[in-house]
């Protein structure tokens, strides 16, 4: 317990100095930037089939490669062998494409057991965007031929760490950080660098998980550049369009608590499931619970398996309130909800998973599919 204990205090008195330099710098963005309600939001899609067919609740119970992005405490369940995540998913029939690819590696041979280091990498773009600036001539004409296309991408870079401060009979307390860098650009008129932080906190036992997040601890912060020609500029100025030159925007902090537990009915059969509450407090949402102070939206997942080779999963997230679907006359709100639905296959240190979600709601559904797969890349001193 006295190394726990020193090893505790460390980890805290590094933390501490880390937390110290992010909050210098987010006081003095915060006097040239403002907070945005929907910011850096291709970070709220998810990672992992898994996972999204669970309505994205995976705060407690995330124990693969993935945990970079949940929560980085979770890396601690991978202990003897690095493991790799892949997931590819295309959006508004294939306008979108979003990928993600994360590797946990077990720190055991450098600094103990109970240390894993997470890499992540994520992606969302949207390429052939019709350019209509030169749409018109200068003598009013149309000229077709003078439109262009270029991409949007978002692109996000994790570096995770997570530790164990206690384990014994079965029951593990695990914290981690991660610290995300962000690079946003918009063809050739826009760029932008941002950086923040995640923390978490991680305790399992036999049957249950609990887990805490603070996405965004410190303030996510963006510094957009914007990059016009001449001529561009005096298009937008003479369709009285805003010429922007440089700006900062804000994502504000938010928490998030799980719990999950899972349960082997049979010696063929286990059950799982988790819940999720998204703590926001940036203003008013449309969610299950809203105030201007404080907003709380939940997430539900469950997942039953059999046999440890064949796993099918159900979730729903995103509650708000909606128009009744072809109701044009009451105009009576009711409650609506994005659901998920997958599968997963695993056979030996590879897993297969496949989602079907829908990205809007019951009323007005937009389905995509999703597909991911992690494997365990065994070293060779773990080898039989």
């Amino acid at each position: 317990m006295d190394d726990i204990h020193l090893t505790l205090c460390d980890l805290m008195k590094n933390f501490k100095y880390c937390l110290t330099l992010f909050l210098f710098m987010g006081l003095y963005e915060l006097s040239h930037a403002q907070f945005r309600k929907y910011s850096n939001e291709f970070l709220n899609i998810g990672a992992g089939a898994r996972s999204l067919s669970m309505g994205g609740a995976m705060v407690a119970g995330v124990s693969d490669a993935t945990a970079g992005y949940w929560n980085p405490a979770g890396l601690t369940a991978v202990k003897d062998n690095p493991s790799l995540s892949l997931m590819h998913a295309e959006y508004f029939a294939g306008i979108g494409k979003y990928d993600f690819a994360s590797m946990a590696i077990p720190l055991n041979d450098l600094a103990g057991r109970g240390k894993t280091l997470g890499l992540s990498l994520v992606r969302f773009a949207v390429d052939d965007i019709p350019n209509t600036l030169y749409l018109v001539e200068p003598d009013g004409t149309v000229n077709y031929n003078n439109i262009t296309s270029f991409s949007s991408a978002d692109y996000a870079f994790l570096i995770s760490y997570g530790q164990e401060l206690y384990e014994q009979d079965g029951k593990k307390l695990s914290i981690g950080v991660s610290t995300k860098v962000i690079h946003r650009n918009v063809g050739s008129f826009a760029r932008a660098w941002g950086i923040g932080m995640d923390a978490g906190i991680s305790y399992k036992s036999a049957q249950w998980e609990l887990g805490i997040v603070a996405r965004d601890l410190t303030s996510t912060f963006n510094v957009w550049n914007f990059r016009f020609t001449d001529r561009e500029k005096q298009i937008l100025y003479l369709t009285n369009n805003e010429i922007p030159v440089k700006s900062t925007e804000l994502t504000a902090p938010r928490l998030i608590f799980g719990a999950a537990f899972k349960k082997e009915l049979t010696e063929a059969i286990e059950l799982g499931g988790e819940v999720n509450l998204d703590f926001t407090f940036d203003g008013k949402r449309n969610v299950l619970l809203s105030s201007t102070v404080l907003n709380v939206d939940p997430r539900i997942g469950l997942e039953a398996g059999f046999r440890k080779l064949v796993y099918g999963r159900l979730g729903v997230y995103n509650f708000q309130k909606g128009l009744k679907d072809g109701d044009t006359t009451n105009l009576k709100k009711i409650w609506i909800f994005q659901p998920g639905i997958g599968v997963g296959f695993k056979l030996k240190q590879v897993t297969i998973d496949y989602a079907f979600t829908n990205l809007a709601n019951q009323s007005n559904p937009l389905y995509t599919h999703v597909f991911s797969l992690s494997f365990n890349l065994i070293r060779k001193e773990n080898r039989n």
